[in-house]
Order: C-alpha cells, then structure tokens, then sequence
C-alpha cells in the first residue's frame, strides 16, 4: 500500500480574477507534499454567481510557459481563447487539456451562457510539470468532452472517469508527455474499492464532497487533500458517506523546478528569457472573448 503522508485542509480561499474563488491545494514549492510531477492545484469549491449580463467573470489576458494547464468543469462553464488558436466552452463534466509549452497567451471567463444564467460554479484546474526536453514544445489545446471519457465501474461501489492514464485496462482521451493519471471518481456510501497505481507514481487525492476512510487509517473529507509517501503499490479508498474524490498519480519528473507567476521552467535564466519573449510579443496575441 502507498502509505499516506498527511491530510491537509483547504487553505483559505483567494480569487483569481474575479471569476475564479479558490483553495490553492498545492503549489510547486511545496515538494514536501510529494506532488511532482504536478505542479499546482486550485480548487474552486462550489460557489454561487448570480445573473451578470456585464462584463463575463473571469482571468483576462495572460501568458504561460513550460508546462500543461488542466481545467476540470463539475458545476458551471468556462469559454477559454489561446493565442495558438485553441479554444471553445468546457461545459460541466468536460476537460480542457492545455499544452502551453513554448509559450501561449490564453484567457478564461465564465461563457456568455453561464454569465447570464448565474448558478453554482465548481472547477479544478491543475498545472502538470514539462520534462525539460518539452518545455518548449509548440502548444497545443485539447477540449475533451463529457461522452469521450471512459467511465469504469469500480465492482459496485461506484464509478471512475478515466481523463488521463489508464484504470483497470480503460484509457482516457487525454494527451500526456509523461506517465500519469487522473481519474474523476464517484464513491456511494459504503462502497470501497483498491485503486491499482504504480510503485514509481507520486500519488495524491482531492476530497470535493463526502468523508472517505484510507487505507483503513486516514479519514478525508470535503476540500481536504491527502499526500502520500513515495513507494507502494495501492490504495484502498472506503466511502463513509457518498463521495466525490480526484485521483492523480504522476511518474516524477525529477528535475530542478524554477518558478515566477505564470512561467515554470528549470533555470533562473529560462524564466528571464519568458520574460523577455512576453514583452517582445512572441507569444502572440488573441482577441479576447469578451469582444463580439
């Protein structure tokens, strides 16, 4: 079994824009929590927005390098743009795969149809690290829908979507670089099953709502994290009350991590270099959502 490392509860929350009203799970200078290849974690717990026929909320114009942005729809939608041309509405239970790579300017506001409707809004959106060998890599947008996610059955005691990686033989749609998984699960009271995950893979699991018990040790409730130490070759997950829980599981990439704002890359210089490419405009530009 992958013993588990420490349950942590949710940080308090802080916007980012006005859109967006989040618990920041983990960041990549927390490598104590045995995160890699992951880099970032933002929970937007359930929240409501009334109707705004204004201005759509959200994060306006803004640049990445050197990594992959997720974004996981479960209430609400999200219209997102790119300068590479990517873009769409990720409607609930869709995923928008980011590869943002060399570098890409991209922004994200709650779709006109959302704005005008108002409602609960619950998002996660993880950031997964880059091998420096594919950092600057061209970016690249992947919008996968609800229907083309695999689902498989945990033998009774509920269901698990399979967005990256595989589960018991089933492989989800999305494009990695590197080996990892993620798999959206749905738990019913009672229910428990043992998650196969490999021995090399960090492992970490989100609470979005219900009490779970693991490894018959742990308890973890509603928007609280569990971290586990390196090793092991399971993990056995018991639901005491219904549960909706996210699975990553990542091979690290083990590599220096050198950070600033929105740039994630190995050296002091390289994040200089972002720097230097945003403001000479090598990211290219996009023409926002907002505008008709």
């Amino acid at each position: 079994m992958k013993q588990v490392l420490k349950v942590y509860s949710a940080p308090t929350k802080h916007w980012v824009g006005d859109g967006f009203l989040v618990h920041t799970m983990f960041h990549y200078q927390q490598s104590y929590k045995n995160i890699d290849p992951f880099l970032l974690m933002d929970y937007a717990a359930p929240h409501y927005f009334a109707s705004n026929t204004a201005q759509p909320k959200g994060v306006g114009e803004h640049p990445h390098r050197g990594f992959q942005t997720v974004t996981i729809a479960y209430q609400g939608e999200v219209a997102h743009q790119d300068s590479a041309g990517g873009g769409g509405v990720i409607k609930s239970g869709d995923v928008q795969w980011m590869t943002a790579g060399s570098g890409v300017m991209h922004e994200e506001f709650h779709s006109p149809a959302f704005s005008q409707a108002g409602g609960v809004f619950e998002m996660v959106q993880l950031w997964v690290n880059l091998a420096a060998k594919d950092k600057m890599t061209p970016p690249k947008y992947q919008a996968i829908k609800s229907d083309t996610i695999p689902t498989v059955n945990l033998l009774g005691a509920g269901t698990a979507k399979i967005i990256a990686g595989t589960l018991d033989g089933i492989t989800g749609p999305a494009d990695t670089f590197g080996s990892i998984n993620l798999w959206d699960t749905q738990l019913i009271a009672g229910g428990g099953y043992v998650f196969d995950v490999p021995q090399s893979h960090n492992l970490l699991i989100l609470v979005l709502s219900g009490e779970i018990v693991i490894n018959d040790t742990h308890t973890a409730q509603a928007a609280e994290l569990a971290t586990f130490e390196q090793g092991g070759q399971s993990v056995k997950i018991h639901a005491i009350s219904d549960a909706k829980i996210l699975i990553l599981t990542g091979e690290p990439i083990n590599e220096p991590v050198v950070g600033h704002g929105p740039f994630v890359m190995n050296t002091k210089a390289q994040i200089i270099e972002a720097i230097d490419d945003v403001q000479r405009g090598n990211f290219g530009q996009l023409r926002p959502i907002s505008q008709p």
